[in-house]
């Protein structure tokens, strides 16, 4: 469609149209910044997930938990660590490999902390329904940390960020 005077009111030819061609990529400055804000907020939620499982209120206040709690903590603690540390990293040097690396250690020291849950199991929920569907979760957590590394190990070799 053209005006009278000849100029076309549509969008050029050979340029997007719609919802696509309004959503400007982002400069990657401005990408690398919501990446270091989010490892930040996670470093942040990790700490406090440190600090309400091991000091206040703890750990003995959940009423599903049996005594055997403590002989997964250790494992439990180091996988909330290995993500701060690799969250840590993240924030000075917010590399495509590095950020893969990290996860491939941190979901590798997650996957042991499940390895233990499952040998310990210390919930107070044997013999009922809710010990299968604890089971089940703990599964479905043993099978995304391998979808997870697995995924991991394509993004350090091909040196590209996660598709968001």
């Amino acid at each position: 469609m053209t005006t009278p005077t000849g100029h076309s009111t549509g969008p050029p030819t050979g340029f997007p149209t719609g919802p696509a061609a309004s959503a400007q990529p982002q400069p990657p400055r401005a990408r690398s910044r919501g990446r270091r804000a989010g490892y930040v907020g996670s470093i942040v939620v990790n700490l406090v997930l440190l600090w309400l499982i091991n000091v206040w209120p703890g750990w003995q206040v959940v009423p599903f938990l049996t005594a055997g709690t403590v002989l997964v903590l250790g494992a439990v603690n180091a996988s909330i660590i290995a993500r701060i540390v690799a969250d840590a990293v993240n924030v000075v040097l917010d590399l495509p490999r590095v950020r893969a690396l990290g996860d491939i250690v941190s979901i590798g020291f997650g996957l042991v902390a499940l390895v233990r849950i499952w040998q310990v199991f210390p919930l107070d929920v044997v013999g009922t329904g809710w010990e299968v569907v604890a089971r089940v979760v703990l599964v479905l957590g043993f099978v995304g940390s391998g979808i997870g590394i697995l995924e991991a190990l394509s993004r350090f070799a091909r040196g590209r960020f996660p598709r968001m």
